[in-house]
């Protein structure tokens, strides 16, 4: 199975990223995912169900010890991808 995630992070600072934005995108860079692509008001990244839940894990756990005060995300699942272990 493929999934796509779409984070936010906040506090929003237009005039310097803060460290939570830093740190959530050097934890999608880290993750073993095949799409990353991270901008000011929303990131998104696809890949491997297992890639995908464990960089989220450790973006939820990373992005709220350098003070996030919300993380807002959505999983979907990429329909018609072709991937291991697709029903």
């Amino acid at each position: 199975m493929r999934l796509r995630v779409e984070f936010t992070t906040e506090p929003f600072d237009l005039e310097e990223a803060p460290a939570h934005a830093l740190v959530a995108r050097q934890v999608l860079e880290a993750a073993e995912l095949d799409a990353v692509d991270v901008g000011p008001f929303g990131n998104t990244a696809e890949g491997a169900a297992d890639g995908v839940l464990t960089a989220v894990d450790a973006l939820l756990r990373k992005a709220l010890e350098a003070g996030a005060t919300r993380v807002s995300l959505q999983v979907n699942v990429i329909e018609g991808a072709s991937g291991e272990g697709e029903r």
